[in-house]
């Protein structure tokens, strides 16, 4: 066993023991009226404008709200702070007429002028904040600024062109070319509405980029003053222990059925299986495929599934040598067994991934998808005819917490890749990081060779998965596919639903000629719940809300 491998099987038992003494060291009771929730770790900020993480955005669903939402359990959207929105015949302006007598949590009045606000507040990002790594979702569905960075995105290369009022309850968001998955992205909690107030009283902006490039705020709406519409108010949050949310009763809709929420960050998922057992927590999110059958024989217990709506893929930044190269990114995917691991790992809730979207999103490719099976030999293959001497050396990215629906325990993930691709002409250098200390970061910013990732849908389009990614050049894949973005914006105006498919079915097919990434499965995610709880809804795109919630 490499040493590399000893070393991480050894911090990783040294976590465990550490973690779960602090677990029954701060075991305690919580009354009815409370919902308990455990996480995999703690949010990286309450702005959903400046995170891509589902730890954070699921915490601020619960606290702001957009023009429209996912209809509970679907993929259908439906209106939220607007009650009707219509597009015109150009498809150029869409009008949203606005829910009346709704106020923010800090009592200033929602309306059209707090709607363009934050559209404002996006469009003219200060420069160091307008990297993928902190403004992702902005640049993936709208790719540009008023006022851009150097060698950013400008108004001509922007989707969005501008925010109108037409009286108090009516907004105008005007777009510079048709879009069939617009309305479908404001639906992302990225782009949900906070209150002009406080975004100015807290100065939301202010901060710091660091080398990392993560964003350090000085100003408080992020981190203790987020003041948004929804069921729900922050009421505290301490890094590493809880984030306390209390029932918001001035809610404009039906008021939330647990008055107080607790999140618990518990990364380690032994840990925080143990906590659901002893009832610290009542809800255990994102249980690994062998905690699912733990869970599944405790009657005290619960398992509810959210569909498969994700990949896990390795990713490969093509500006970092010699992943430019096509035949050594197609040696990376002879090199990865992929199916091994999801045999081995996903505890029958994983399908191997054969391409980028899932079976379920309109737009999979049924034929002509590249098959790269686990051929060691291929591999060194097609190194030796890129010119390389074997082994080639390549820095391979993991995180060694926050597991996900897709990556349900990375280190062994990455371990289990390490082995086959060392056995296919590579020299692996690990190189391990904290989900929150700079891995998402790194990765979003270009500084990652190979890495582990994947990606949840936010919304039920395949624009959500092709155009979010492969639509334009990005920092974390580092490619420039002037043929690709032109199918992929071709794809998103067509509105003619077999034509679109088709569309997305030739998008599909040329990512996996391509290779900015090999994936590898799409799973079920397991939720483990106590017998005692009732109303919780589960989506395809994660983001479900904590009112319904009644533990008996």
């Amino acid at each position: 066993m490499a040493k590399w491998v000893k070393l991480a099987l050894a911090m990783t038992a040294l976590a465990l023991v550490v973690t779960t003494a602090a677990f029954a060291a701060s075991s305690r009771t919580h009354g009815k009226d409370t919902f308990v929730v455990g996480a995999e770790g703690d949010p990286v900020l309450l702005d959903g404008s400046l995170v891509s993480d589902g730890t954070s955005l699921r915490v601020t669903f619960q606290i702001f709200e957009g023009l429209v939402r996912n209809k509970p359990g679907t993929l259908a959207i439906e209106p939220a702070l607007a009650t009707s929105y219509k597009a015109s015949k150009n498809g150029l302006a869409w009008t949203f007429a606005l829910r009346k007598g709704v106020k923010f949590t800090d009592g200033t009045p929602f309306n059209s002028a707090a709607v363009c606000a934050n559209f404002t507040r996006w469009w003219y990002r200060p420069a160091d904040l307008q990297g993928d790594d902190i403004s992702y979702y902005w640049n993936t569905v709208f790719g540009g600024y008023a006022k851009p960075a150097p060698g950013g995105n400008g108004p001509d290369k922007s989707l969005y062109r501008g925010c109108k009022t037409a009286g108090p309850n009516v907004v105008r968001i005007l777009i510079s070319r048709r879009s069939s998955s617009f309305l479908g992205a404001l639906a992302l909690a990225n782009f949900a509405i906070g209150s002009p107030t406080a975004l100015k009283k807290y100065k939301a902006d202010e901060g710091t980029v660091g080398a990392d490039g993560q964003f350090r705020p000085t100003g408080t709406f992020a981190t203790t003053n987020p003041v948004g519409t929804g069921p729900y108010k922050l009421a505290s949050w301490k890094i590493g222990d809880k984030l306390v949310l209390v029932r918001n009763d001035s809610y404009w809709g039906p008021k939330a059925k647990s008055k107080t929420v607790i999140v618990r960050p518990i990364s380690d998922n032994t840990a925080r299986l143990q906590a659901l057992q002893t009832g610290e927590i009542d809800f255990a999110n994102n249980l690994t495929p062998q905690d699912v059958a733990v869970v599944k024989g405790n009657s005290s217990l619960k398992v509810v599934f959210r569909p498969a709506f994700n990949v896990g893929y390795v990713g490969m930044n093509q500006k970092i040598a010699p992943l430019n190269n096509l035949k050594v990114r197609q040696a990376v995917a002879y090199g990865l067994d992929r199916k091994s691991v999801v045999d081995a790992f996903y505890g029958g809730q994983g399908q191997l991934a054969d391409q980028f979207l899932p079976p379920l999103v309109e737009g999979f490719a049924k034929k002509g998808v590249p098959q790269y099976t686990y051929n060691p030999e291929k591999a060194k293959q097609l190194l030796q005819e890129a010119g390389l001497k074997l082994p080639v050396s390549l820095e391979f990215w993991y995180p060694t917490d926050r597991p996900r629906g897709y990556m349900p325990d990375p280190p062994r993930n990455f371990q289990a890749f390490a082995a086959s691709l060392e056995k296919s002409g590579f020299k692996i250098i690990p190189k391990p990081g904290q989900w929150r200390g700079g891995y998402v970061t790194g990765v979003q910013g270009g500084q990652a060779a190979l890495y582990l990732f994947g990606w949840t849908g936010d919304f039920g389009d395949p624009a959500n998965f092709l155009n979010v990614h492969f639509g334009a050049a990005t920092d974390q894949f580092g490619f420039d596919d002037a043929k690709l973005f032109s199918l992929l914006g071709m794809a998103d105006a067509e509105t003619n639903i077999p034509t679109r498919v088709k569309l997305y079915q030739q998008a599909s097919v040329y990512v996996m000629q391509q290779l900015p990434m090999v994936p590898y499965v799409h799973t079920t995610v397991g939720l483990g719940f106590k017998k005692n709880v009732t109303g919780y809804i589960t989506s395809p795109v994660e983001l479900e809300s904590y009112a319904t919630v009644t533990v008996g």
